[in-house]
């Protein structure tokens, strides 16, 4: 008599989908190199005919070891979720193919399709929640053979990091979770945007325009109603804590300014996340990046950076550099966590100069060590920036060279002047 075999490991998450997506996730990828997008009982694949023989599912995609499900509104995942466990488990353990043999592989545009579906589960699930903290986002437009186009928006465009987010994040997040990319390519018009992120600008984002479904959003009465079922899950709350945030004032609505005159624009905004749309006067909506609110603690790193460019500017090149802890002292920062905010400044002057295309008055200070250099920050903010160090130059050179740059800067009032004098 064989050993049974052995029980499946199985868990349920939600989704970034919203409510009505569940992801179960597997151990192990449901079947080698395949990935699927079925919008209904496929012949050839046992996953799709026994998960569609359930009443409520609606979507079933593949995704590597993970397996979103979508179900049809009105029907509730306590119900669900048994069943649909219980299926995907029968199926594993009497099929070898669930998706179906090699010989029934889709066309190449099925298969397009499919691997869109998949990259945006995976930028939803993985990549997104991480960028957005940088007010950014990262979505898939199109797939063509193979050829993945993918537009940032929001922080990311015309961001100075963004190729770098690209290439050494996303790129290898995809690549590694979907198979049969045979390129990835960004599409955003980088040179559009304003570097919103670095600006506390909002930017131009062509490709940031989702539709809302109809029934999400409405003007009644003059008067905007959002489905709260709609909104939680893009605020990464649920409906309850949604609803409690409104009750506490946690969360407000507020009217967004811009735009055409026959638009409504709307933003909700939460401690942690902030969402927006734009409605237009046939009552369809789409969602738009939302506006960058600038906190007290932005507005104090703005004003300390000020002060220490001044300061910087007016030294003598004789007193240059000056050490962080000088720098705080000179500046009257003498509590706890001085030397902390006189770097995070100096980053922001890092951005300014960039922008501006300046040499870097961040060089003029440096640590207390020996070689007389600034923070590993500095080396790496410059790389991002892409104005680091070239190849084979030492950090020590590349700061001198930075230093000598940035003393060709002229001081306010009567520096030229002076140094014209003998």
């Amino acid at each position: 008599m064989s050993d049974p075999a052995p029980h499946r490991r199985i868990r349920a998450q939600g989704s970034a989908q919203g409510p009505r997506v569940m992801r179960f996730l597997l151990d192990a990828p449901i079947q080698a190199e395949r990935n699927a997008d079925f919008g209904g009982p496929d012949r050839g694949a046992p996953l799709a005919r026994a998960l569609f023989a359930i009443d409520g599912v609606t979507g079933v995609q593949v995704v590597g070891e993970t397996i979103p499900v979508t179900r049809a509104q009105g029907c509730d995942w306590s119900a669900l979720k048994p069943p649909v466990a219980a299926a995907i488990r029968e199926v594993l353990e009497t099929s070898d193919a669930p998706l179906g043999r090699q010989a029934d592989a889709p066309a190449a545009t099925d298969r397009d399709a499919a691997m869109l579906a998949a990259v945006n589960e995976v930028l939803e699930a993985r990549a997104n929640p991480s960028i957005a903290r940088h007010g950014g986002r990262v979505s898939a437009e199109a797939v063509e053979n193979g050829i993945v186009s993918l537009r940032m928006s929001g922080g990311c465009q015309g961001c100075a990091a963004s190729s770098r987010t690209l290439r050494e994040g996303v790129e290898k997040m995809l690549r590694a979770t979907v198979p049969g990319i045979r390129a990835i390519v960004d599409v955003t018009d980088h040179d559009q945007g304003t570097n919103p992120y670095y600006s506390g600008k909002p930017g131009a984002s062509p490709g940031f325009f989702r539709p809302v479904p109809a029934d999400a959003v409405c003007v009644e009465d003059g008067r905007i109603v959002i489905d709260p079922d709609y909104l939680a899950p893009r605020l990464g709350l649920s409906v309850e804590a949604l609803e409690a945030g409104f009750g506490r004032g946690d969360i407000v609505t507020e009217r967004l300014t811009g735009g055409a005159s026959d638009r409504i624009r709307i933003g909700v905004r939460s401690p942690q996340r902030a969402w927006a749309a734009e409605i237009l006067s046939d009552g369809t909506a789409h969602e738009i990046p939302p506006p960058q609110r600038r906190g007290a603690s932005d507005e104090a790193k703005a004003a300390l950076a000020k002060r220490i460019r001044n300061h910087l500017l007016t030294l003598p090149e004789s007193g240059l550099p000056v050490t962080y802890g000088q720098l705080a002292r000179a500046l009257g920062l003498y509590w706890p966590g001085a030397i902390r905010r006189i770097t995070t400044s100096l980053e922001a002057t890092m951005h300014e100069d960039a922008r501006a295309g300046r040499p870097f008055i961040a060089a003029r200070v440096v640590g207390r060590g020996r070689a007389g250099i600034p923070g590993k920050g500095f080396f790496d903010l410059a790389r991002t920036l892409g104005r680091g160090p070239q190849k084979e130059e030492t950090a020590q050179a590349f700061h001198r060279r930075m230093l000598v740059a940035s003393l060709r800067l002229d001081a306010p009032g009567p520096a030229p002047a002076s140094k014209a004098a003998p």
